[in-house]
């Protein structure tokens, strides 16, 4: 994936963000940074819940005994009793986009897909290609190699040492 995660978790009032607390995956809760667990749900219940909202998240909440007993309550939870963490059902998905954009292979695949994505963007913007005025899949393929072979004639006209040279006839 391109495209950036927007984090919006980091909070500005001083307190934990959603990123201090570690998710383990196989166990499905958070544990904060005082060590203690925060679980969906406390108990087990006989028909299993999803556990998901309307808005696709789940709630993962701290028992109010072992916030009360924290050192860290003033630093995680200052105004509640207990600390609650909303995971949305696509965070999977944005770990690994977070962890790919970490590498060495995707700032390289970053840095070329910039220069096609300026390629297309003057084909839009300069040579008008933002509609294709041929029908059919064929149509449109050899509209696109027209006007790709004038961006490359343009480029090449660039490279000329005194532009380009006409006579009169």
């Amino acid at each position: 994936p391109h495209i950036p995660v927007f984090d919006k978790s980091q909070r500005s009032d001083g307190t934990f963000s959603r990123s201090d607390f570690a998710y383990d995956h196989a166990r499905d809760l958070y544990t904060c940074p005082g060590g203690k667990e925060l679980h969906q749900y406390r108990r087990r219940f006989g028909i299993s819940r999803e556990g998901v909202d309307p808005e696709g998240f789940m709630r993962y909440r701290a028992s109010k005994l072992d916030c009360d007993a924290c050192s860290l309550k003033p630093q995680c939870s200052p105004n509640t009793p207990a600390r609650k963490i909303l995971r949305s059902i696509h965070e999977g998905a944005r770990d690994m986009a977070r962890d790919i954009a970490e590498t060495d292979a995707y700032v390289t695949s970053r840095r070329e897909r910039k220069k096609v994505e300026m390629l297309f963007a003057h084909l839009k913007r300069i040579l008008k290609l933002d509609r294709l005025r041929l029908r059919g899949p064929n149509g449109a393929r050899d509209e696109f190699h027209l006007a790709a072979a004038a961006q490359n004639l343009r480029k090449l006209a660039k490279l000329l040492p005194n532009g380009p040279q006409f006579r009169p006839a």
